[in-house]
């Protein structure tokens, strides 16, 4: 079989530049593991891909479709459920307590720094004054 050429496929995708965004796409998602839809004739992926295009074995509009959904930045928004939003109360009422928790062993902690400092200082108070 003769290679595929550009010109080949241009038939099917008018705009040589989207042709090879779609191309490079395909030829991506061959490298993760999609199945084939033509032999690979002991080719490299772009060129499988390449002629994928031009057999039109592929629907171009999926493969448009994850193109752009590989552009894009953000996640789709899902909505929280119920359950979701008691989770996230319960892990918010949890964390919480646990960071309440933390803050007074630390607080009760400077405290007893406190206590002993001044116990000391009272002690050197005491001795200067016997002087």
């Amino acid at each position: 079989m003769a290679r595929v050429t550009v010109e080949d496929c241009v038939e099917k995708v008018p705009n040589r530049f989207e042709l090879v965004l779609l191309a490079g796409q395909r030829a991506k998602n061959i490298a993760a593991g999609e199945p084939l839809t033509v032999d690979r004739d002991n080719d490299k992926n772009s060129v499988v891909a390449l002629r994928e295009i031009a057999d039109d074995t592929i629907c171009l509009d999926d493969l448009n479709n994850m193109l752009i959904a590989g552009f894009q930045k953000t996640a789709p928004v899902q909505k929280m459920t119920s359950d979701d939003e008691d989770l996230k109360a319960v892990d918010a009422e949890l964390a919480g307590d646990e960071y309440a928790q933390e803050a007074q062993e630390a607080t009760s902690e400077i405290f007893a720094t406190e206590a002993a400092f001044d116990e000391t200082e009272a002690f050197q108070v005491t001795d200067n004054l016997e002087d």
